[in-house]
């Protein structure tokens, strides 16, 4: 098997979400430039489940935010690993990423999100 997952789950205020999935879009093409195979996000549908501990749960949301669901795919995890040290430092990052961050307004906490990275076992 082959490739190297990196996998994501944050939640996002739901008045923000246009403004994020704008930013995610550009996002996604500069992981590309370094080398992402794939990069994906979801919306949350369907996230409660009797007795299973939720993304909701996990990331501490509340009823104004969403739930979204990430993945970057690579070609192994030493590409991921020189993706993730590149794409911090480009200054295109700052200028999309920044906005999210933004103390005053929190479209988007890193320390609610939910992150790790993933060795392939199945398919």
């Amino acid at each position: 098997m082959k490739n190297y997952i990196d996998g994501f789950v944050l939640p996002i205020p739901r008045e923000h979400l246009d403004e994020y999935k704008k930013v995610a879009q550009q996002v996604a093409l500069v992981w590309k430039e370094y080398g992402a195979l794939e990069y994906k996000e979801f919306v949350g549908d369907d996230l409660d489940m009797e007795g299973i501990k939720s993304f909701k749960d996990a990331t501490l949301s509340n009823e104004d935010e969403v739930i979204i669901f990430g993945w970057v795919v690579f070609a192994s995890r030493e590409a991921r690993d020189e993706a993730n040290a590149r794409v911090p430092k480009d200054p295109r990052m700052t200028d999309l990423v920044g906005p999210l961050t933004d103390p005053s307004r929190v479209i988007f906490d890193a320390s609610r999100m939910v992150y790790g990275g993933f060795l392939p076992l199945v398919g």
